[in-house]
């Protein structure tokens, strides 16, 4: 999520401290709380609503589909039949240039007289009520087309889709453990209208609503450790979690994983500071007049750190634009 960041404007030659005291002391706490939120976790602390866990879990060959019909049939509160798993479905867009899927874990069951997908995504982190509901719409959408053949115009062979989000938070605040949605018609509200479509949010938080099976078994989802293993069910759930997260192969993939993550957000940290930087001269810059656009593009493009620290500090004591522009290369090679 993207933090507004306020930058106080210098004048004349007098250097003034861009933040105040209280300012600066929220920016490092802030600073902390970022760093506590990236620290590296080891495979042996991660939760089922992790998705790399619940997408191992998923895909382990000898009990990858056991543990998703338990799932399933606990969350979903019936007896799910015999299943097939998919895990990382790439789903690609229909032309170059559009957006495609990736489904977490997709769940087949084969019933008659259609079949019953369930698309299971796990999500750590919090996001609007609006996108999420509108990402959830464009998957659809994107599952949907891949169950008809060209020229099949009977769509009763679509399959019933439930397109499932498991949440660490409320997505719409009213402390429901789960919101079912399905389509309704506004003027008759209970007339029945089968398009086999349903959105079910799970929230781990949730104190309303669902069943002592279903809390029991978002408790785990939220902190998968032997203190919250209650029941059968439960039981052999965390066996196989456990199993999973024993596996050498299942290690150094998360070895790998965490390796790239570590190198993406130090890569889109450096990103997010030189962009702050360039918005810091660029605001101080617009005290003076309007800004060239040659000018502006030669800041925009600018890549190094050490350049844009030299530019802050002239931006803040030059006077002028013309005088800026006269002195921002000196002391460069």
């Amino acid at each position: 999520m993207k933090a507004s960041e306020d930058s106080l404007p210098f004048h004349n030659t007098i250097r003034k401290p861009l933040f105040s005291g209280a300012i600066r002391w929220k920016v490092r706490q802030g600073m902390k709380e970022s760093k506590r939120k990236n620290r590296k976790r080891s495979l042996e602390d991660l939760n089922v609503i992790d998705d790399f866990l619940m997408n191992a879990a998923a895909s382990e060959p000898e009990g990858g589909a056991e543990f998703c019909r338990l799932l399933l049939s606990t969350l979903l509160e019936r007896k799910i039949g015999k299943v097939q798993v998919n895990v990382q479905k790439m789903i690609p867009a229909y032309t170059p240039g559009l957006r495609g899927i990736r489904m977490d874990v997709e769940v087949v069951e084969e019933m008659e007289p259609v079949l019953q997908v369930y698309d299971i995504e796990p999500c750590m982190y919090e996001t609007k009520t609006e996108n999420l509901a509108k990402h959830n719409r464009f998957y659809q959408g994107r599952i949907d087309g891949r169950y008809l053949q060209s020229g099949e115009w009977d769509f009763s062979k679509l399959p019933n889709l439930y397109v499932i989000m498991i949440l660490p938070y409320d997505p719409f605040g009213k402390d429901y453990m789960m919101y079912q949605i399905q389509s309704r018609c506004k003027e008759v509200p209970e007339l029945d209208y089968p398009d086999g479509l349903m959105y079910i949010y799970f929230n781990t938080r949730g104190t309303k609503g669902g069943s002592p099976e279903i809390r029991k078994m978002l408790d785990y989802l939220q902190k998968s450790t032997a203190e919250n293993v209650t029941g059968e069910t439960l039981q052999k759930i965390h066996q196989h979690v456990v199993k999973v997260k024993e596996q050498p192969e299942v290690r150094e993939e998360y070895m790998l994983l965490e390796e790239k993550m570590y190198y993406e957000r130090k890569a889109a940290a450096r990103e997010a500071d030189l962009k702050r930087r360039k918005e810091d001269i660029l605001e101080l810059l617009e005290d003076y007049g309007k800004i060239p656009e040659e000018l502006r593009e030669i800041i925009e493009a600018e890549g190094e750190t050490e350049v844009l620290t030299r530019w802050h500090k002239l931006a803040a004591r030059c006077g002028s634009l013309s005088v800026f522009e006269k002195r921002m290369w000196e002391g460069s090679e």
